[in-house]
């Protein structure tokens, strides 16, 4: 079993910044795709950011390149979505997400990560 656990989330003023972190208390963390998703009320869960086990680098939603960057500690288990030049459409809970031996077509898929934070929400706002 896999828990992932978010924090970070909070209140921002447009342009600002916030760092989400997800920490997972399963083994063989390094093994694991991990991703960003959130969602809005009443909408689906939308792909944010993502990391394969087997790739050192990150895909994102076309909207938050250039201002969201995901990294991964292996070392703590941990993944981080640092998130720049926020806009009030950014506002919403974003949760982590993990799943093993996922192909790369699945890694933007909701459906297919059987584990999930609880989320954490951001708030974008002045």
């Amino acid at each position: 079993q896999v828990q992932l656990v978010e924090s970070g989330g909070g209140m921002v003023q447009p342009g600002g910044s916030l760092r989400l972190s997800c920490q997972s208390s399963g083994r063989a963390f390094n093994t694991y795709t991990m991703s960003w998703f959130r969602q809005a009320p009443g909408k689906e869960r939308e792909f944010v950011a993502g990391i394969r086990s087997t790739r050192t680098g990150a895909y994102y939603l076309d909207s938050v390149k250039g201002r969201f960057t995901m990294s991964k500690d292996n070392a703590k288990n941990t993944v981080f979505l640092q998130m720049t030049s926020l806009k009030r459409g950014d506002t919403t809970v974003y949760y982590c997400a993990a799943d093993s031996r996922l192909i790369l077509s699945s890694v933007r898929v909701a459906t297919k990560y059987n584990y999930w934070g609880q989320g954490t929400k951001v708030t974008v706002s002045s």
